[in-house]
């Protein structure tokens, strides 16, 4: 039988535990014997950081609603929807947003109805669900959300996709949302599937525009009814169908017109180009360093794309010439979720991509050059191929200043559950810990409850709730309540989180890079709209310090002017509130515990 090198190397991985990839990745000029390679061991270690779901705890009580539990015929109730983590009230504390769905055919009594729901941080590890009066209990299939102030109040508004008609609601700044979709010019007549959503300001007007994935033209009137018996197949088995077979849609650029309102920009920006794609979820960097945000896309079942700014208003998709729509083995994979940093601390961002079951994620290290290579085998992030993987996060979950990568994971099929395919509809989650060498190590099991956890996961946010310096993860379960996984342990090393606040540029400071200077290590990160999958994370960054309790330096290029502005000895241990022009405002040092 013949194997491709990618799966024989997939297939050892899994074997030796890692162990192959640590000694191919010794030279062997460097070796003190012949190449042998131990099976490894179990182990009962556990990690210094512990996650743990405190979800009822904290109060977040509200269920998920997203199609059939048993049984899905659509595909509309397979994909799940994105999660959101957000301050809407300005008061210093993340707040969360829940998503929500629908059932098929299910007609719900007055009042009943699944909602997404609002819930405010109390500062004491509690929130409280505030959605009626905020306005945001919508019912619907929402899947992807994305924050940004749009219209520079200073306060952060709220992009809702839908399966149907998608929604910006503008922060009132009182605790309240209004629904200004219309007459910010964005409502489309038809039904269309939304999905990832970005805000970016892709010309530096200092005004952010809005990007939008559009997954699968989706007509709600020719979903099959609960009595059709014709079905596609997986591994032999019944399933519903899509995507493949299915038509794509095309994405969106809206150019902001600062005056309240967007301009369909799709067709003169060169987004059009790639033609149909099944696009989820989309995140924008400057993926280039030359100064101007990039758009990155993870496509289902097709190559992804990376939309190169030209700097004139347009942009060209470069994914394919770049190392970055395809595997290594050069096949297309139904991309799911994104998550971007620049994990070796080498000035450039990288990219991991999250996929179906029976292949691996993507972890494309950027050449230095706009070029990437996919290096998941060889990084050790290439070994856990038996589930579908959806949110990801490139977080510093234990503070020593290097990024590791947490995902979540759930499969489409409730079915599976039924055969013997060494899959399951509930998985754990992933962590894989940086270890500072361009490796990684799959640490799953030793990080606590909260990754060992069987549910079927979507979206993921990252962010420092209880504001204690550790990065805690909130994650959607398909018709499950959500888990809110608390870090417990990262914070006894150092840290510094960076609020931004922009002036001349958007007030979200979105596109913004800052620069964390430690001796010779140097860490980078960008304020950025959407990521993991369909979902937005806290837009503070975060930075471990590792045992250090000063930063030598930190940097804020800002963008629009380009402006770089330079903070020297600065104490480690607290959140740092800079705004553009007038320096470092604010800080926040938790209490001692």
């Amino acid at each position: 039988m013949h194997l491709p090198r990618r799966s024989f190397l997939r297939n050892s991985l899994v074997v030796f535990g890692g162990a192959l990839t640590e000694a191919l990745a010794t030279p062997l000029w460097k070796r003190k014997g012949p190449l042998v390679v131990k099976a490894a061991e179990e182990t009962e270690t556990q990690s210094p950081v512990q996650y743990f779901d405190v979800a009822d705890k904290a109060g977040l009580t509200a269920p998920n609603v997203w199609g059939g539990v048993s049984h899905k015929r659509s595909i509309v109730e397979t994909k799940g929807s994105g999660i959101a983590f957000f301050d809407y009230d300005n008061d210093g504390w993340i707040d969360i947003y829940l998503t929500n769905g629908n059932r098929l055919d299910t007609q719900w009594p007055a009042g009943k109805a699944p909602i997404a729901h609002l819930y405010r941080n109390n500062r004491d590890g509690t929130f409280t669900d505030v959605t009626e009066k905020s306005g945001l209990g919508r019912t619907g299939w929402q899947t992807g959300v994305c924050i940004g102030d749009y219209d520079s109040d200073g306060w952060d508004d709220l992009f809702c996709c839908f399966w149907g008609h998608n929604i910006l609601y503008r922060n009132n700044g009182d605790g309240t949302f209004t629904d200004v979709t219309h007459k910010a010019g964005l409502y489309q007549e038809r039904v269309r599937w939304g999905s990832g959503c970005t805000f970016l300001d892709y010309d530096h007007d200092g005004r952010l525009d809005l990007f939008v994935c559009n997954y699968i033209q989706l007509d709600p009137d020719k979903i099959a009814t609960a009595s059709n018996t014709s079905y596609c197949q997986w591994k032999g088995i019944p399933v519903m169908c899509g995507p493949r077979g299915l038509p794509a849609d095309s994405n969106i650029l809206y150019h902001n017109n600062g005056d309240g309102t967007f301009t369909d920009v799709s067709e003169r920006s060169g987004i059009l180009k790639p033609g149909p794609r099944y696009s989820i979820t989309a995140v924008s960097y400057d993926f280039d360093n030359d100064g101007w945000p990039d758009i990155y896309i993870a496509v289902d079942s097709e190559p992804s794309i990376l939309f190169r700014n030209n700097h004139d208003g347009t942009f060209t998709d470069v994914a394919v010439m770049a190392g970055c729509a395809y595997n290594d083995d050069g096949h297309e994979q139904a991309g799911m979720g994104v998550a971007v940093a620049d994990y070796d601390c080498d000035g450039w961002f990288d990219i991991f991509k999250t996929n179906f079951a029976d292949d691996t994620c993507n972890l494309y290290h950027s050449n230095g050059d706009g070029t990437f290579t996919d290096v998941a085998l060889s990084a050790g992030v290439g070994t856990n191929t038996q589930y579908v993987a959806w949110g990801c996060g490139f977080v510093d979950y234990d503070n020593d200043g290097w990024s590791d990568i947490i995902q979540v994971n759930g499969h489409v099929y409730p079915e599976v559950d039924q055969y013997n395919f060494g899959e399951s509809f509930k998985n754990p989650r992933l962590v894989y810990r940086n270890l500072g060498n361009g490796h990684f190590h799959d640490v799953s099991a030793e990080m606590g409850p909260g990754i060992s956890e069987r549910f079927s996961s979507r979206g993921a946010a990252f962010g420092d709730y209880n504001n204690n310096g550790d990065m805690d993860v909130l994650v959607l379960n398909i018709n499950d309540p959500p888990s809110l996984l608390r870090n417990e342990g990262g914070n006894k090393q150092n840290w510094i989180k960076v609020k931004l606040i922009g002036t001349h540029c958007n007030r979200t400071a979105i596109g913004a890079r800052v620069r964390v200077m430690t001796g010779k290590h140097i860490q980078m990160d960008e304020v950025h709209s959407g990521t993991s999958v369909m979902s937005q994370s806290d837009l503070r960054l975060h930075f471990g310090l590792g045992k250090v309790a000063t930063v030598d330096a930190i940097e804020v290029r800002w963008p629009t002017t380009g402006k770089l502005e330079r903070f020297t000895q600065v104490a480690a241990n607290q959140i740092v509130t800079i705004r553009e022009g007038a320096g470092i405002v604010g800080t926040y040092k938790p209490p001692a515990t």
